[in-house]
Protein backbone atom coordinates (compact mmCIF):
# COMPACT_ATOMS: atom_id res chain seq x y z
CA UNK A 1 0.00 0.00 0.00
CA UNK A 2 1.48 3.27 -1.01
CA UNK A 3 0.95 4.88 2.44
CA UNK A 4 1.94 2.11 4.55
CA UNK A 5 5.65 3.24 5.78
CA UNK A 6 4.89 6.47 5.99
CA UNK A 7 1.37 5.66 8.55
CA UNK A 8 3.85 3.67 10.58
CA UNK A 9 6.43 6.40 10.98
CA UNK A 10 3.62 9.25 11.53
CA UNK A 11 1.12 6.84 13.78
CA UNK A 12 0.39 10.09 16.21
CA UNK A 13 -0.68 11.73 13.03
CA UNK A 14 -2.58 9.04 11.79
CA UNK A 15 -4.36 8.56 14.79
CA UNK A 16 -5.80 12.50 14.29
CA UNK A 17 -6.85 11.85 10.81
CA UNK A 18 -8.77 9.06 12.21
CA UNK A 19 -10.64 11.12 14.29
CA UNK A 20 -10.99 13.15 12.46
CA UNK A 21 -12.43 11.61 9.57
CA UNK A 22 -16.17 11.87 10.85
CA UNK A 23 -16.55 15.82 10.98
CA UNK A 24 -13.57 16.79 8.57
CA UNK A 25 -12.07 19.98 8.90
CA UNK A 26 -12.80 22.14 5.41
CA UNK A 27 -8.78 23.06 5.20
CA UNK A 28 -6.19 21.00 6.88
CA UNK A 29 -2.15 22.01 6.77
CA UNK A 30 0.19 19.22 6.71
CA UNK A 31 3.59 20.45 7.94
CA UNK A 32 7.17 19.16 8.73
CA UNK A 33 8.04 15.50 7.73
CA UNK A 34 9.69 15.08 4.25
CA UNK A 35 7.96 15.73 0.29
CA UNK A 36 7.13 11.89 0.28
CA UNK A 37 5.40 11.41 3.75
CA UNK A 38 3.52 14.92 3.19
CA UNK A 39 1.80 13.45 0.08
CA UNK A 40 1.24 10.10 0.93
CA UNK A 41 -0.18 11.45 3.74
CA UNK A 42 -2.65 13.85 2.26
CA UNK A 43 -3.76 11.00 -0.11
CA UNK A 44 -4.38 8.53 3.02
CA UNK A 45 -6.62 11.26 3.62
CA UNK A 46 -8.36 11.66 0.85
CA UNK A 47 -8.79 7.96 0.59
CA UNK A 48 -9.75 7.95 4.30
CA UNK A 49 -12.89 10.08 3.46
CA UNK A 50 -14.05 8.27 0.45
CA UNK A 51 -13.25 4.17 1.02
CA UNK A 52 -16.35 2.24 1.59
CA UNK A 53 -14.55 -0.50 3.68
CA UNK A 54 -14.55 -1.34 7.18
CA UNK A 55 -10.87 -0.58 7.64
CA UNK A 56 -10.94 2.54 5.60
CA UNK A 57 -8.47 3.01 3.43
CA UNK A 58 -8.07 -0.17 2.26
CA UNK A 59 -5.85 1.06 -0.40
CA UNK A 60 -7.15 -1.97 -3.02
CA UNK A 61 -10.95 -1.16 -3.70
CA UNK A 62 -11.61 0.90 -6.68
CA UNK A 63 -11.83 4.17 -5.05
CA UNK A 64 -8.12 3.61 -3.56
CA UNK A 65 -6.76 2.52 -6.44
CA UNK A 66 -7.86 5.83 -8.63
CA UNK A 67 -7.00 7.49 -5.50
CA UNK A 68 -3.25 6.31 -5.56
CA UNK A 69 -3.05 6.72 -9.12
CA UNK A 70 -4.63 10.09 -9.34
CA UNK A 71 -7.34 9.27 -11.63
CA UNK A 72 -10.41 9.73 -9.27
CA UNK A 73 -12.25 12.29 -10.50
CA UNK A 74 -13.20 14.25 -7.39
CA UNK A 75 -9.39 14.21 -6.44
CA UNK A 76 -7.85 17.63 -7.61
CA UNK A 77 -3.54 17.32 -6.95
CA UNK A 78 -1.61 20.17 -7.67
CA UNK A 79 2.18 20.24 -7.48
CA UNK A 80 4.19 23.08 -6.02
CA UNK A 81 7.13 20.81 -6.49
CA UNK A 82 6.82 20.94 -10.57
CA UNK A 83 7.33 25.17 -10.74
CA UNK A 84 5.05 27.98 -9.55
CA UNK A 85 1.67 27.96 -9.24
CA UNK A 86 0.08 30.58 -11.00
CA UNK A 87 -3.45 32.50 -10.41
CA UNK A 88 -4.64 31.47 -13.34
CA UNK A 89 -4.48 28.02 -12.41
CA UNK A 90 -6.14 28.98 -9.50
CA UNK A 91 -9.05 30.56 -11.20
CA UNK A 92 -9.65 27.81 -13.45
CA UNK A 93 -9.90 25.30 -10.74
CA UNK A 94 -12.21 27.67 -8.90
CA UNK A 95 -14.32 27.27 -11.20
CA UNK A 96 -14.58 23.66 -10.76
CA UNK A 97 -15.00 23.97 -7.08
CA UNK A 98 -18.38 25.94 -7.56
CA UNK A 99 -20.44 23.04 -8.81
CA UNK A 100 -20.89 19.98 -6.36
CA UNK A 101 -18.52 16.84 -6.10
CA UNK A 102 -18.91 14.60 -8.89
CA UNK A 103 -19.71 11.64 -6.56
CA UNK A 104 -21.59 11.56 -3.27
CA UNK A 105 -18.76 12.04 -1.25
CA UNK A 106 -16.29 15.16 -0.77
CA UNK A 107 -13.91 16.42 -3.54
CA UNK A 108 -10.41 16.70 -1.95
CA UNK A 109 -7.98 19.69 -3.39
CA UNK A 110 -4.37 19.18 -2.21
CA UNK A 111 -2.38 21.68 -2.82
CA UNK A 112 1.59 20.12 -2.41
CA UNK A 113 4.35 22.30 -1.51
CA UNK A 114 1.69 25.21 -1.21
CA UNK A 115 4.95 27.35 -0.65
CA UNK A 116 4.88 28.00 -4.42
CA UNK A 117 1.38 29.53 -4.97
CA UNK A 118 2.35 33.15 -6.12
CA UNK A 119 1.10 36.11 -3.77
CA UNK A 120 -1.98 36.57 -6.01
CA UNK A 121 -2.70 32.72 -6.31
CA UNK A 122 -2.33 32.37 -2.54
CA UNK A 123 -5.34 35.32 -2.10
CA UNK A 124 -7.50 33.23 -4.33
CA UNK A 125 -7.38 30.45 -2.67
CA UNK A 126 -7.69 31.86 0.40
CA UNK A 127 -11.58 33.17 -0.60
CA UNK A 128 -11.98 29.53 -1.28
CA UNK A 129 -10.97 28.86 2.13
CA UNK A 130 -13.01 31.61 3.50
CA UNK A 131 -16.26 30.95 1.78
CA UNK A 132 -15.99 26.97 1.30
CA UNK A 133 -18.72 25.61 -1.00
CA UNK A 134 -20.43 22.34 0.33
CA UNK A 135 -18.02 19.53 -0.19
CA UNK A 136 -15.15 20.90 -0.96
CA UNK A 137 -12.28 19.49 1.08
CA UNK A 138 -8.38 21.46 1.15
CA UNK A 139 -5.45 20.07 1.78
CA UNK A 140 -2.10 22.21 2.50
CA UNK A 141 1.22 20.55 2.25
CA UNK A 142 4.29 22.50 3.43
CA UNK A 143 7.88 22.11 5.10
CA UNK A 144 6.37 24.81 7.57
CA UNK A 145 3.87 27.02 8.32
CA UNK A 146 5.77 30.35 8.83
CA UNK A 147 6.73 29.89 4.72
CA UNK A 148 2.88 29.92 3.61
CA UNK A 149 0.23 33.44 3.97
CA UNK A 150 -0.37 33.26 7.53
CA UNK A 151 -4.31 34.27 6.46
CA UNK A 152 -4.07 30.62 4.62
CA UNK A 153 -2.55 28.79 8.11
CA UNK A 154 -4.98 30.72 9.98
CA UNK A 155 -8.07 29.29 7.83
CA UNK A 156 -6.35 25.60 8.47
CA UNK A 157 -6.54 22.96 10.80
CA UNK A 158 -2.72 22.51 11.52
CA UNK A 159 -0.85 19.33 11.79
CA UNK A 160 2.43 18.65 12.30
CA UNK A 161 4.69 15.25 11.24
CA UNK A 162 8.08 14.29 13.04
CA UNK A 163 10.86 15.46 11.64
CA UNK A 164 13.59 12.91 10.49
CA UNK A 165 16.54 13.36 13.49
CA UNK A 166 20.02 13.27 13.17
CA UNK A 167 21.51 10.03 13.97
CA UNK A 168 24.33 9.87 16.45
CA UNK A 169 25.71 6.92 13.83
CA UNK A 170 26.31 10.18 11.46
CA UNK A 171 28.74 12.38 12.37
CA UNK A 172 29.38 13.81 9.08
CA UNK A 173 26.11 15.43 9.33
CA UNK A 174 26.39 16.45 13.15
CA UNK A 175 30.15 17.92 12.05
CA UNK A 176 28.81 20.09 9.19
CA UNK A 177 25.62 21.38 11.66
CA UNK A 178 28.53 22.44 14.11
CA UNK A 179 30.48 24.58 11.15
CA UNK A 180 26.83 25.97 10.11
CA UNK A 181 26.24 26.88 13.62
CA UNK A 182 29.48 28.57 14.66
CA UNK A 183 29.75 30.40 11.34
CA UNK A 184 25.80 31.77 11.52
CA UNK A 185 26.64 33.41 15.05
CA UNK A 186 30.55 34.48 14.97
CA UNK A 187 30.90 35.23 10.69
CA UNK A 188 34.25 32.55 11.46
CA UNK A 189 35.24 29.01 11.53
CA UNK A 190 35.87 26.37 9.24
CA UNK A 191 32.73 26.52 7.23
CA UNK A 192 33.79 28.16 4.29
CA UNK A 193 36.86 26.48 3.91
CA UNK A 194 34.97 23.24 3.67
CA UNK A 195 32.46 24.36 1.14
CA UNK A 196 35.39 25.76 -0.76
CA UNK A 197 37.10 21.69 -1.07
CA UNK A 198 36.20 20.16 -4.32
CA UNK A 199 33.75 17.26 -3.65
CA UNK A 200 33.63 18.11 -0.01
CA UNK A 201 29.96 18.12 -0.27
CA UNK A 202 27.44 16.54 -2.81
CA UNK A 203 23.88 17.26 -3.40
CA UNK A 204 22.32 14.49 -1.43
CA UNK A 205 24.56 16.25 1.99
CA UNK A 206 23.62 19.34 1.41
CA UNK A 207 19.65 18.63 1.65
CA UNK A 208 20.28 16.44 4.10
CA UNK A 209 22.07 19.81 5.67
CA UNK A 210 19.05 22.31 5.00
CA UNK A 211 16.50 19.86 6.12
CA UNK A 212 18.03 20.10 9.48
CA UNK A 213 18.03 23.57 9.84
CA UNK A 214 14.47 23.30 8.83
CA UNK A 215 14.13 20.63 11.60
CA UNK A 216 16.04 23.11 13.95
CA UNK A 217 13.51 26.33 12.69
CA UNK A 218 10.40 24.39 13.34
CA UNK A 219 11.62 23.35 17.18
CA UNK A 220 12.84 27.07 17.63
CA UNK A 221 9.26 28.53 16.51
CA UNK A 222 8.03 26.01 19.04
CA UNK A 223 9.69 27.41 21.85
CA UNK A 224 11.01 23.80 22.19
CA UNK A 225 14.85 24.08 20.90
CA UNK A 226 16.55 20.88 21.19
CA UNK A 227 19.09 20.95 18.75
CA UNK A 228 22.16 23.25 19.29
CA UNK A 229 21.34 25.29 16.14
CA UNK A 230 17.71 25.18 16.90
CA UNK A 231 19.14 26.83 20.67
CA UNK A 232 21.31 29.36 18.37
CA UNK A 233 17.67 30.17 16.25
CA UNK A 234 15.57 30.78 19.14
CA UNK A 235 18.10 33.12 20.91
CA UNK A 236 18.75 35.48 17.66
CA UNK A 237 16.42 35.59 15.45
CA UNK A 238 12.56 37.13 15.55
CA UNK A 239 9.23 35.60 14.53
CA UNK A 240 10.01 38.23 11.35
CA UNK A 241 13.47 36.83 11.00
CA UNK A 242 12.83 33.19 11.48
CA UNK A 243 10.10 33.43 8.66
CA UNK A 244 12.63 34.74 6.33
CA UNK A 245 14.96 32.28 7.57
CA UNK A 246 12.62 29.64 6.47
CA UNK A 247 12.20 31.37 2.94
CA UNK A 248 15.77 31.16 2.70
CA UNK A 249 16.28 27.55 3.54
CA UNK A 250 12.84 26.38 1.10
CA UNK A 251 14.49 28.73 -2.12
CA UNK A 252 17.87 26.51 -1.23
CA UNK A 253 15.96 22.93 -1.44
CA UNK A 254 14.62 24.09 -4.43
CA UNK A 255 17.98 25.41 -6.18
CA UNK A 256 19.35 22.33 -5.14
CA UNK A 257 16.40 20.56 -7.04
CA UNK A 258 17.04 22.22 -9.97
CA UNK A 259 20.72 21.60 -10.13
CA UNK A 260 22.29 24.19 -8.79
CA UNK A 261 25.98 23.31 -6.76
CA UNK A 262 25.82 22.36 -3.40
CA UNK A 263 28.83 23.91 -1.57
CA UNK A 264 27.49 27.37 -3.46
CA UNK A 265 24.20 26.70 -2.37
CA UNK A 266 25.33 26.46 1.86
CA UNK A 267 27.63 29.00 1.45
CA UNK A 268 24.18 31.20 0.55
CA UNK A 269 22.62 30.24 3.16
CA UNK A 270 24.77 30.36 5.79
CA UNK A 271 25.56 34.35 4.74
CA UNK A 272 21.84 35.31 4.24
CA UNK A 273 20.98 33.72 8.01
CA UNK A 274 24.27 35.16 9.24
CA UNK A 275 23.00 38.40 7.95
CA UNK A 276 19.55 38.14 9.70
CA UNK A 277 21.39 37.47 12.73
CA UNK A 278 23.36 39.99 13.40
CA UNK A 279 21.10 43.17 10.92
Amino acid sequence: MLWSQTIACQSRVRTFLDRLASYPPSSLLLEGGTIEERRNLSLFWAARLHCQQEHAPCGQCRLCVQIIEDTYRDLIFLDGALGTISIETIRDIRTVLSDPPVGHGYRVMVVAEAQALTPAAANALLKSLEEPRPGNIFVLLAPTREILLPTLVSRSFVLTLSWPRIEESDPQLQDWMHKLGEFIQTGRGNLLDCTSKKGAVDTDLAGRILREVQRSLVQAGYGVPVSNLAQILSRRLDVVSMRQTCVIIENALESLRLGAQPAVTLEWVAMRTWGLMHK
